[in-house]
């Protein structure tokens, strides 16, 4: 008989950040471990691809454009869930807005922009989710996409970035802590750099530093990036009865990154 530990069939995930990269990839592997999705993004065009792979697959899967920084859609997004779905079993919030500017010339605008999207949109998400993983007494698994950009400075230029990852990583384990009473797991997942289409189009673009791959490895021990397919195991892992006992963690998806200390080299 298989191991059930890591079955996720029946499950419900709203899966937010859809379209591409590392939620898209987390929504086809869930899907293809038995859950059905509700795929939410801006990018309607993107949404459709993924839901074409998750149709492929056998799953239910309903997409919805949905801009998680503004309330508005992310009520619009919950209605069509409890239409569609009678309860919410794992919720994953990955949306980010980067702005890659440095602190000195940063406006408030791009301040608030980017907090909305990658901090006060993941909260808008967990509660909503929360709300009905405790009526349902089932309670659920909610995962966040952190960064080690959260846990140590990047520099050149991700100054708001990091200051909204660390604040999904201080959420990550308040809500842990709160929610524990009533069976919601609450976990985040810390990438180091991925091979995503839009890391691929800043390697690609001619005004990139053509070092740029080397100095990233440099902080790398495992000597690559990390690739989009790398995110889909530990979501799933944390996702299912495997991590029943597992919360509050912020597990790094890193290549070995924040086990080398920000002054070390991994080459010698």
């Amino acid at each position: 008989m298989p191991d059930q530990l890591f079955d996720l069939t029946g499950r419900t995930a709203v899966v937010t950040g859809a379209a591409s990269g590392l939620a898209q990839a987390i929504a086809i592997g869930y899907a293809r471990n038995g859950v059905d999705i509700v795929a939410a993004d801006i990018n309607e065009a993107g949404l459709e691809k993924t839901a074409q792979q998750i149709t492929e697959l056998g799953r239910k899967v309903i997409t919805v454009r949905c801009d998680v920084s503004k309330p508005e859609d992310v009520d619009h997004l919950f209605a069509t869930v409890d239409q569609n779905f009678s309860k919410i079993d794992i919720m994953l919030n990955a949306p980010f807005a980067f702005t890659r500017v440095k602190p000195e010339d940063l406006t408030l605008e791009q301040w608030n922009h980017a907090l909305a999207v990658c901090l006060t949109g993941y909260w808008l998400c967990a509660q909503a989710a929360g709300h009905r993983m405790i009526q349902s007494g089932a309670g659920g698994s909610i995962i966040n996409i952190g960064s080690i950009a959260g846990v140590t400075s990047l520099g050149r230029g991700n100054f708001v970035y990091g200051v909204a990852k660390s604040g999904v990583h201080q959420m990550t384990r308040e809500l842990a802590t709160e929610w524990a009473k009533y069976k919601i797991r609450v976990n985040a997942i810390l990438p180091a750099q991925m091979r995503t289409a839009g890391m691929d189009a800043w390697l690609s673009d001619p005004k990139t530093d053509p070092n740029l791959i080397k100095n990233l490895l440099r902080g790398i021990p495992m000597n690559r990036l990390g690739e989009v397919g790398d995110i889909v195991g530990p979501a799933i892992f944390l996702a299912s009865n495997a991590a029943a006992f597992v919360t509050g963690m912020l597990l790094p998806v890193d290549g070995g990154n924040l086990a080398l200390n920000a002054g070390g080299n991994h080459t010698w």
